[in-house]
């Protein structure tokens, strides 16, 4: 059952942004998660503060550099449905296309996809556990079948973006507005570490809002992809999913990025499988190479240690992909 709240439409950013630093409130976009969040007590709410109306976080266009800016309210299936996006950027539009279902897809947007609450079925259930300010992780001697093997530390729960880890592979930068002015980061430190605060899921201050994602123009060869493993084919979020991009230059692998998700609280960046491709031409020696590197680091918990063989599978299987062009 909903809690009780009020609701607010402002008409400028600036009013958002000032009704979003009141205490207990929450920004509203397409509310695919955290209707739910509030459904199931996950969270409280005095207010939500509804950015539906601000027409300037929306839509997909031309950057000046060459690249591409992607408003906030974008929607998920304009994301997946975009040419530009699906002929220069072929790893987020696959990444779109895999979130949830065809209804959510029109509904939830790219700002809401990047700043959901992590998935952990203690966390969403009637736990009280580390990430809700209790003092125990439920899943690391509990049912840990969905949950992290890497960077777990303290809470083990997944972050559930697709669209997350393949911004961060290809460079995206967000901008974020809020009452002392603008600041631009890159995706991959939009989400914060749970061993750094398991109490918090982004870096966005109070009354903070994420406006818009801009992409950098695409090297020439690029090449991105996004595939993750999921327990059913539709509305399910990742096992284990891998964001890859490279650029090749006469066969050879350059500026390798490869993010996992499913795997950790943040899209998990693998410095290992990168330096196993970095300078070497994706032959079978070097892929099968890659995929050894890929279980390195993994930590897995009694009962997610399949996630490991998973990844491996899946590395192997994305990167003769992009071998192939």
């Amino acid at each position: 059952m909903l809690p009780a709240f009020s609701y607010v439409r402002p008409t400028t950013l600036g009013e958002a942004i000032r009704l979003a630093g009141r205490k207990g409130a929450h920004i509203h976009a397409g509310g695919t998660d955290l209707l739910g969040c509030l459904r199931d007590q996950v969270l409280g709410a005095e207010t939500l503060v509804s950015i539906t109306g601000l027409s300037e976080l929306r839509g997909i266009a031309p950057a000046r550099d060459g690249g591409l800016r992607l408003g906030a309210l974008t929607t998920i299936a304009e994301v997946a449905a975009d040419p530009t996006i699906r002929g220069r950027y072929a790893g987020l539009a696959e990444a779109a296309s895999q979130v949830a279902s065809p209804q959510l897809r029109n509904q939830g947007t790219l700002g809401g996809n990047l700043c959901q609450k992590p998935r952990c079925w203690y966390y969403r259930g009637d736990f009280h556990c580390l990430r809700k300010g209790g003092e125990m992780c439920f899943a690391a001697e509990g049912e840990s079948q969905g949950h992290a093997i890497f960077g777990g530390d303290r809470c083990f729960a997944v972050h559930p973006s697709d669209t997350a880890p393949v911004l961060a592979a290809l460079g995206a930068t967000v901008r974020i507005a809020g009452a002392a002015g603008t600041r631009t980061i890159p995706v991959e430190q939009l989400l914060v570490p749970a061993g750094t605060n398991p109490q918090r899921e982004t870096v966005l201050e109070p009354g903070e809002i994420l406006t818009e994602v801009v992409l950098p123009p695409p090297a020439a060869g690029l090449r991105s992809s996004y595939r993750k493993v999921r327990a059913r084919a539709v509305w399910d979020f990742a096992l284990v999913g891998v964001a890859l991009a490279l650029r090749l230059e006469g066969g050879v692998a350059r500026q390798v990025r490869v993010f996992l998700s499913g795997v950790a609280a943040v899209p998990w960046r693998h410095p290992g499988i990168e330096a196993a491709l970095t300078g070497k031409p994706l032959d079978a020696s070097i892929i099968a190479a890659a995929s050894v590197a890929a279980a390195k680091g993994a930590e897995p918990l009694g009962k997610n240690a399949y996630k490991v063989e998973l990844l491996r599978g899946l590395m192997t299987e994305e990167l003769e992909r992009l071998a192939r062009g």
